[in-house]
């Protein structure tokens, strides 16, 4: 393996602790198998990124392993109104990560297998990658039926995706990861990643549905150690190395210098929700005031996760336009966000005038608004 300085230093004594390969500490070319310790999925993310930056990998391949607790992930192009059911995750406090790489949007939990595939970019191949775990899957099962598909899909039963593929290519690193369906919470899991939002128009890269299926339906007596274990052994078989998994705590700034920098960038706003592409809203919605029904009609552009224009349409003589203009006017800059616009309308509604049933009309329009993100 080659690092920069002390980077290459760090990450030898990792291994060579555990790692009981005679004159390892020379090596500067090879494979190497690393599996995270963390469930984190921003530590781990973070890790690809790491390798991506700082390995010179013109020399040395390296298979990344990991898991998650649960997370949706999006591509780096993706927008998260469409690709998923945001509301759903935040009450059931799961986690929101955008990847560097393309792609579509993927759950991942604890009965799901993460494979990262390092190479130099000339040496990158993903269908290789791919051939090289359905290889190990049939030998840990031979009876299964799975096969890589030309659109890098690994099915099961010739109808079953088990397996999605994403990738980044730097000038001259490139990575392909792929995630492994073993025992995943497939009521979680197409719950989530369903979108309730309505109106959308965007560019962005839309997901492609499939049907899925847990390995571990077709045979109970896997385990994802099991499948760790007989995908590190192919890989090692393959690139002629021994057959040991380096463990790696992403959080180790002694191992990887500057990884919580990158651990932290990838959990804010602005990464998450802010590298959205552009896109517009225009929906309407029903609110229900005592024994009247409104028709309520609104137009939004989305920029770099923020409303760059907003237009609120509903009948002049049930809000003061005044005030629906304010509103219209504060949210104009800010964050497309539930808890920003709730922020907002609080501090609004101090300056309404102090008429009750105007208050109440205007929590109504505001919660839902609120609705919409």
């Amino acid at each position: 393996m080659v690092l920069q300085a002390s980077l290459k230093n760090c990450l030898q004594l990792s291994c060579i602790l555990r790692t009981p390969k005679v004159g390892f500490r020379s090596t500067t070319s090879g494979s190497l198998i690393i599996q995270s310790t963390s469930d984190d999925v921003y530590q781990n993310l973070a890790v690809e990124d790491w390798i991506h930056d700082h390995m010179n990998l013109e020399n040395r391949q390296v298979l990344f392993l990991w898991r998650n607790s649960p997370a949706v992930v999006i591509g780096r192009h993706q927008n998260p109104w469409q690709e998923c059911n945001l509301r759903l995750l935040r009450q059931k406090n799961i986690k929101l990560a955008r990847r560097r790489s393309g792609g579509g949007t993927v759950y991942h939990d604890l009965g799901n297998i993460n494979l990262t595939f390092f190479t130099s970019r000339k040496k990158y191949e993903r269908m290789e990658n791919l051939k090289l775990v359905v290889k190990a899957l049939k030998a840990l099962r031979p009876q299964l039926d799975v096969h890589v598909t030309d659109r890098y899909d690994i099915l099961l039963d010739r109808h079953y995706k088990i397996s999605g593929t994403a990738a980044k290519l730097g000038r001259t690193t490139a990575y392909h990861h792929c995630t492994l369906l073993c025992n995943a919470d497939k009521f979680v899991l197409s719950s989530v990643l369903k979108s309730p939002y309505k109106g959308i128009k965007s560019n962005a890269t839309p997901s492609m549905p499939a049907s899925v299926k847990n390995l571990f339906e077709e045979d109970p007596s896997l385990t994802c150690e099991m499948l760790l274990d007989a995908i590190a052994e192919e890989y090692a078989t393959q690139h002629q190395t021994d057959h040991h998994i380096t463990l790696i705590n992403p959080s180790d700034e002694t191992v990887l210098p500057g990884i919580n920098n990158k651990t932290k960038e990838l959990q804010t706003w602005d990464w998450v929700y802010g590298k959205t592409p552009k896109f517009s809203i225009s929906t309407c919605f029903n609110m229900v005031y005592k024994d009247s029904v409104l028709d309520v009609k609104v137009d939004m552009d989305v920029k770099h996760g923020r409303i760059d224009v907003c237009n609120i349409d509903l009948p002049e003589q049930w809000l003061p336009p005044a005030v629906c203009n304010e509103l219209v006017k504060s949210l104009t800059g800010s964050k497309f966000c539930p808890n920003e616009t709730t922020t907002l309308a609080a501090t609004l509604l101090r300056v309404c005038p102090q008429d009750a049933e105007l208050q109440s009309r205007w929590n109504l329009l505001c919660e839902n608004m609120i609705m919409l993100m």
